[in-house]
């Protein structure tokens, strides 16, 4: 039987893989083709008949082979595997693969030569072959989503991985869109609009190509979001896209643009050894890039609040995290640059550069790492903190204080090397304080994060091994319903009741069942009742993962799994 299963796994991968290679083949010769009658219709002379060709004949040549040849191939192979995608074949993880990325492939493909033809036509530029590798593309993802959404063929496993993938494409390039938009508005208003409408320049070209771009990335982010269901989706891929994109990059852009336009506003206070223009240069992009990901930010954080105890705490450690290190940078830089009192002079343009820049990073990430960690709020060790949440907290922990140590050895290495270096005699050309104080700063910024992230895990060590003070709770809760439900209610109920992660699968038929339950889940007959009964059934059970059977009717059914 293994044997057996084995083969047709190897049998569905290559299918795919061919089928996937011929796709992108005849979708290439397409649009090669199409980019050069878009070329003849734009450009078209009276009795002209090479227009087709023109000099390029071995690439007209080649979008003919891939198409003529390539095409049929996919279409032969696709009919024959889509005739039998039922059962096996459409559960196959190859199936759900190969839809998930051949979607992802056209969606980015196709938008960004749609949004790249956009900008050149902004430009008062032509691209007809973008324009068509754009359609073609467009065509293919079509396709794909309508397979994806088949009732009967539809793919059954990996189907939420193209939805989350194109809505992440569409957040980032939309919102770099925006940044490259207002951050040219900005550049202009910093500037003087004067000069450059005098020399006849169209100053509002590449803020219009930022605008292309912005409403091009936020229709893909909006479609995916609300037609693809990507807002609903719970778990998995969908709640590590949302912490890691819509919080982890937003909040790095933030970080990054506040900490420059602070840099910038105190170097013209405090710092005026280079012309006006150029420390104005970087303010505009850092504004746009602090506003935009400051928006993107927030709105995903408010969205990790409606997910499990464990997204958030993971949004929670993420934004931590990302400002622990924005600060530590700038006590770091700022050891350096006070360190070089004693050997230059704090007036020095260097210097004063360089105090500046690390107070703009400890300013920017010091008060949002206070607000996310809240060093002074007692950690209570409560039902509400077991699972996902606890062990995600101790393995940040745990790996903040392993970097912080592991840098803070190998800085202390590099100190430890200059002074025997200078006590050897062979730097007696330069000053030892010169050559060791970037490596000191970075020692003492590491040394108080390991330092500090060590007595917090020794401190929530010693609060879970004290007897009385930890109810055992549920890590992971997996939720089977019934055929043709809504499992939202019940997965609210469970997330709420138990702070759990939860998975959940929908039976493929209402099936024989148990008419086992509790008396809450035989009385329950809507889903607002199963949704009681289910919180119910779960109080007062532990474990690490425990499955919860609803249905048939209304019977429900708690078995604690073990390790």
């Amino acid at each position: 039987m293994s044997a057996t299963t084995g083969l047709s796994t190897v049998r569905r991968v290559i299918v795919f893989v061919l089928l996937f290679a011929f796709v992108t083949l005849a979708a290439a010769g397409l649009s090669g083709l199409f980019g050069r009658l878009f070329d003849g219709v734009l450009e078209i002379l009276p009795g002209d008949t090479g227009r087709l060709a023109g000099n390029d004949v071995s690439g007209l040549a080649q979008s003919l082979a891939f198409t003529l040849i390539a095409g049929p191939f996919a279409a032969v192979l696709w009919w024959s595997l889509w005739r039998r995608m039922a059962g096996d074949e459409r559960s196959a993880p190859a199936w759900g693969l190969y839809i998930a990325a051949m979607s992802t492939v056209a969606c980015i493909t196709s938008t960004t030569a749609l949004l790249g033809a956009a900008s050149a036509l902004v430009a008062d530029d032509r691209q007809p072959h973008g324009l068509a590798t754009g359609l073609v593309w467009a065509a293919v993802w079509v396709w794909h989503r309508w397979m994806s959404g088949h009732r009967d063929k539809g793919p059954l496993r990996l189907r939420s991985v193209a939805p989350v993938l194109g809505s992440v494409f569409g957040l980032l390039i939309g919102a770099g869109g925006a940044i490259t938009a207002i951050g040219s508005v900005f550049d202009l208003a910093v500037t003087s609009l004067l000069p450059l409408l005098d020399e006849g320049a169209f100053w509002w070209r590449q803020p219009a190509v930022g605008l292309v771009w912005c409403a091009g990335g936020a229709s893909v982010w909006w479609w995916h979001l609300s037609r693809e269901r990507v807002s609903t989706m719970r778990g998995g891929f969908a709640d590590v896209a949302l912490v890691c994109v819509g919080i982890g990059a937003a909040l790095v852009t933030t970080l990054v643009g506040a900490g420059v336009t602070l840099y910038v506003l105190l170097r013209l206070c405090f710092d005026s050894s280079e012309p006006l223009g150029g420390i104005l240069d970087p303010l505009g992009p850092s504004l746009a890039a602090a506003l935009v990901g400051a928006l993107v930010w927030r709105y995903h954080g408010r969205l990790a609040t409606r997910r499990s105890a464990a997204t958030r705490g993971a949004a929670t450690l993420v934004t931590s995290g990302l400002a622990l290190a924005s600060a530590a940078t700038g006590v770091g830089v700022v050891v350096n640059s006070l360190l070089s009192v004693l050997t230059d002079p704090l007036v020095g343009s260097d210097t004063r550069t360089l105090l500046l820049g690390g107070l703009s990073a400890l300013i920017v990430g010091g008060p949002l790492w206070w607000a996310a960690w809240r060093p002074l709020t007692p950690r209570v060790c409560d039902r509400s903190n077991q699972g996902s949440a606890d062990n995600g907290r101790r393995v940040y922990l745990v790996l903040v204080f392993g970097l912080s140590a592991v840098v803070a050895l190998i800085t202390l290495l590099v100190v430890g090397f200059r002074l025997f270096e200078f006590g050897l005699g062979g730097t007696a050309d330069r000053s030892v304080l010169e050559d060791v104080r970037a490596p000191l700063g970075l020692l003492v910024a590491t040394g108080l994060v390991a330092g500090y992230h060590f007595a917090v895990w020794r401190r929530d060590r010693s609060l879970l091994a004290a007897p009385g003070e930890r109810q055992p709770g549920i890590g992971r809760v997996i939720l089977i319903t019934t055929a043709g439900t809504d499992p939202e209610p019940l997965r609210r109920a469970v997330t709420e009741s138990t702070g759990a992660a939860v998975t959940v699968w929908s039976r493929a038929g209402t099936g024989a069942g148990t008419d086992a339950g509790t008396e809450a889940g035989q009385a329950a007959g809507t889903e607002a009742g199963q949704a009681t009964a289910v919180a119910e059934a779960l109080a007062g059970v532990t474990g690490k993962r425990v499955l919860v059977v609803t249905g048939p009717g209304s019977s429900i059914e708690v078995i604690p799994l073990g390790d």
